[in-house]
């Protein structure tokens, strides 16, 4: 007999522990880092795209991954090549890293040269009696010797086990060789005793399900410390391609599996429905199958699935039955799926059911955002399903509170939260759909949320956070400049003694600009917030009375550590004097170089162009990683995680881009410019206002890369790219600025006044796609016809997003000419604020936010590159070409700066 007493946990790792014991929740496993069930995942390894393959392990473990499994048996690879360069750049990604790795293969060199290379403690998947006992026993001693735990198979040499007895027979006999035998700790055998199809039709396989159910229920009682496994999407194989059944049957498959003792599972949260949400005629009609109820069930279900063949879920809201529940579950549905239809009729259902107002948000209205807030940090919801419940919440809290108002003023009762934010987006930015989404996730999990808006100043900001008495500061912010701001408002939360954490979030901040420049500002926890699916648990741990002392010392701690190894590596890179890197610049044989001279000289406006000549020029790709949905179109709609998400959120997008064309209510402006133009002491521009080119009409300043360069790879400066003024060539530079965000305010507005986050922030998302489109757009009207250098140019959509043309835009504030302030001299030079209705805020920010703007370079020759960091010397001329006080230049140019001010 076993000691009742023995200790039958196991402790996987990755960077950090995994402890699976009697009563855990069930372990997500990750599939799709698997070459044999993800053709994406197969495509990105055999064209050796290990970069984008590491972001498909990245994105299940943000998706709720307790493990991932790795599989790389293919027959046109080299497996066990594969699968170490694959698990060496994993353990080098401290974010995917800390999670257990699943090495998986049917061949045994792949499975041990993954052992040799993972770090922490893993799961091998998987070994089994196939090949006989004693290679078995050789297998398991060397999984012993590498410290994993180890998948087994109910796999022996007369086959699969396929019923119930073969089944515990085979996990029986393998139990005792790897216990008694092997010595193999019991804790770390986890059996899978196969999951396959049913309703197949074969009569043979109606009891595939509930032997599987039964067998685990026995192994769980007779085999002292073993776990139990399963790769579950294998039970729905006869319906692939119904999403209906498919994810109603692998919920309740889940379901059964874990009440019989099921721990973990390879599992695709995207086709998982939520078990008391499968309406009840299809729960009925897949259990029966599930557990073999009725002789006909099989064939009910085939019926049932061919009424749903191909209309995906939307099919499912169809049934009404869950309208026939009570109102506690018609408001946790509606929650869920995000329906708005009924929330008015329910709210006020449950008004009058409940003593008070205040007891149906604090009841099934929070009850069903607690459920949504769990499925969303499972990684089980995405985050546009998370702004849709949102605003059914909204809608419902919006119906409420005039009857809370009139409470508070008899009682001055306050309903309670998770904490009170303050968000905003910095002085002089005016970016903000990041922070709204942040601000959602947050809401649905019972944060309450004070939105200060956008270029809002520190004094605002903090006189907010006193008179609203907020626990947490949230800032946000887009460009350069306002990493700068977020500095400062760190230094006056300190000055003026504030004790609550900072937040950091946004697209140019990062967590060692946040280490290096925030966080030594101010003596409170200061965090950056990658996305909004971290902003909760961080948040979270540094509000809790339990956690919070632990989570701030956590955060200095890894920022210090993050300071040091910055140190460190700034004294390896190597730079150059700014005149071996003019030296160095790119050579252009200017006398064979063809010029052709712009249409038009000066500029030329486009008011009120038409949106939908805009819509095939749009670049989904970036729509979707506004929305946390990552992936590129249009190959994201086949991704077995996000797909289908993805792709319902384009039909909204869609929908709401025909909305806005057919009522006109966004307006499009643009202004094209070319000028004469020649490049003078070697990195500035300069444009003049007539082809004689004595009247110089502005000069624009640019950077030269700095860094060590190998061979025959020049340092190179926009400037490169302009014939410069000793040639006698006459040449020519353009400029432009397009917006599509008129108007939006008011469409905003609309939206926000209704409670309907998920389109306000939709509609901001559309203008930012239709004003890229829109620059897209007029460079190719530019280079055909306007400037016409390529006439006869010929590019479909997929071309130009890949940057196939000839010429170039950069714009002033990226990688190529970083410095914001040249933006002043480009509205000076086209009039673009009276010409187009585009402000530059005080951080020249372009306001409305739907805005691009540039230059335009026509030679053969000009790429895009990112400048990198400079040296003072650099620094030091640029502020004297530009007559601006050092200081300043560096503050603008501060992520630039290969030395610390």
């Amino acid at each position: 007999m076993t000691n009742s007493t023995t200790d039958y946990t196991l402790k996987l790792s990755g960077l950090e522990p995994l402890v699976i014991y009697h009563g855990s929740n069930f372990i997500n496993v990750g599939e799709r880092t698997n070459v044999t069930g993800s053709r994406m995942f197969l495509r990105l390894i055999k064209e050796n795209r290990y970069d984008e393959a590491l972001e498909v392990a990245r994105q299940q473990v943000e998706g709720g991954a307790q493990i991932i499994d790795v599989n790389m048996d293919e027959g046109m690879l080299d497996g066990a090549e594969a699968m170490t360069k694959f698990l060496n750049l994993i353990a080098s990604e401290p974010d995917i890293a800390r999670v257990p790795v699943m090495i998986d293969s049917s061949k045994w060199e792949i499975l041990e040269a993954g052992l040799k290379c993972v770090q922490g403690k893993c799961v091998v998947n998987s070994i089994s009696m196939k090949g006989g006992e004693e290679e078995f026993i050789r297998q398991a001693r060397l999984v012993k010797r590498y410290g994993a735990a180890v998948i087994v198979m109910a796999f022996d040499e007369e086959g699969q086990a396929d019923n119930y007895q073969r089944r515990i027979e085979i996990c029986e006999r393998a139990y005792r060789l790897l216990v008694d035998v092997v010595k193999f700790p019991p804790s770390d055998i986890i059996f899978d005793p196969n999951i396959f199809p049913v309703a197949t039709g074969i009569e043979e396989h109606r009891l595939n399900a509930l032997d599987y159910f039964n067998a685990t229920k026995w192994i769980k009682q007779n085999l002292p410390g073993a776990k139990i496994s399963g790769g579950v999407s294998n039970v729905s194989f006869s319906f692939r391609g119904n999403d209906v059944v498919r994810e109603a049957m692998h919920s309740a498959f889940l379901y059964h599996g874990i009440k019989h003792g099921m721990d973990m599972g390879i599992v695709n949260p995207a086709q998982l429905s939520i078990y008391d949400e499968i309406p009840k005629d299809l729960l009925k009609l897949v259990e029966d199958v599930l557990l073999n109820r009725t002789d006909d069930a099989t064939e009910k279900l085939l019926e049932f699935a061919e009424t749903v063949k191909g209309k995906g879920k939307e099919a499912v809201r169809e049934n009404q039955e869950w309208r026939n529940g009570t109102v506690e579950e018609r408001l946790s549905h509606a929650l869920i799926k995000g329906i708005i239809e009924f929330i008015d009729e329910d709210t006020e259902e449950a008004r009058q059911n409940y003593a008070r107002p205040l007891h149906v948000i604090e009841g099934p209205l929070m009850a069903g955002m607690s459920i949504v807030g769990d499925l969303f940090g499972q990684g089980k919801m995405f985050l546009p399903q998370v702004v849709k419940s949102a605003r059914v919440m909204k809608k419902a809290v919006a119906l409420l509170t005039p009857y809370m108002e009139e409470e508070k003023r008899l009682s001055g009762d306050k309903s309670k939260n998770a904490g009170k934010i303050l968000m905003a987006t910095v002085k002089g930015d005016v970016h903000d759909i990041g922070k709204n989404i942040v601000g959602v996730v947050l809401a649905c999990n019972n944060f309450e949320i004070i939105d200060l808006g956008v270029m809002v100043p520190a004094e605002k900001i903090l006189a907010a956070a006193l008179e609203h008495d907020v626990d947490v500061i949230g800032l946000s912010g887009l460009i350069t400049p306002s990493l700068d701001e977020m500095v400062h408002v760190a230094r006056e939360m300190q000055r003026l003694n504030f004790k609550i954490p900072l937040l950091i979030g946004g697209a140019t901040t990062s967590r060692i600009h946040t280490a290096v420049k925030i966080d030594t500002e101010y003596m409170g926890s200061v965090v950056h917030v990658l996305d909004a699916s971290k902003s909760v648990p961080v948040s979270s741990a540094l509000l809790s009375k339990e956690q919070k002392e632990a989570a701030h010392l956590s955060h200095k701690n890894e920022y210090e550590q993050m300071r040091e190894a910055h140190r460190n590596r700034k004294e390896t890179k190597s730079y150059v004097d700014l005149a071996q890197a003019r030296a160095n610049k790119q050579p252009i044989n200017w006398l064979d170089t063809k010029i052709t001279k712009p249409s038009f000289l000066g500029t030329k406006t486009f008011t009120d162009f038409p949106l939908e000549k805009l819509v095939e020029y749009i670049d989904w790709t970036p729509f979707f990683q506004t929305w946390e949905l990552r992936g590129k179109y249009p190959e994201i709609f086949n991704d077995e995680y996000v797909g289908h998400e993805a792709k319902k959120l384009h039909n909204d997008a869609l929908q709401m881009i025909d909305k806005v064309i057919t009522e006109k209510s966004l307006q499009a402006s643009a202004i094209v410019g070319f000028y004469p133009a020649n490049s003078v002491g070697v990195d500035d521009v300069e444009l003049y206002t007539d082809e004689s080119r004595k009247e110089v009409l502005k000069t624009f300043h640019f950077l030269r890369q700095q860094n060590q360069k190998s061979a025959g790879i020049p340092n190179n400066c926009l400037a490169d790219y302009v014939a410069p003024k000793e040639t006698g060539i006459a040449d020519y530079m353009g400029a432009f600025a397009v917006t599509t965000g008129k108007s939006i305010e008011k469409l905003v507005k609309q939206f926000e006044d209704d409670h309907d986050d998920y389109n306000s922030i939709l509609i901001k998302a559309v203008a930012d796609r239709f004003a890229e489109a829109f620059a897209e757009y007029m460079h190719q009207y530019v280079r055909k016809e306007l400037w016409g250098y390529v006439a006869d140019e010929s590019l479909d959509n997929v071309a130009l997003i890949r940057e196939k043309y000839q010429g170039i835009r950069p714009a002033p504030g990226y990688p190529a000419c970083p410095d914001h302030t040249e933006k002043g001299l480009l509205w000076d030079l086209m009039d673009i604020e009276n010409q187009t209705g585009i402000q530059l805020t005080e951080s020249f920010a372009m306001y409305p936010a739907a805005a691009v703007s540039g230059f335009y370079f026509s030679h053969p020759d000009s790429k895009y590159f990112g400048l990198g960091k400079i040296n003072k010397d650099q620094v030091e001329d640029y502020a004297r070409r530009k007559n601006m006080d050092i200081a300043i230049v560096e503050r603008w140019l501060g992520p630039n700066l290969s030395y610390g001010l």
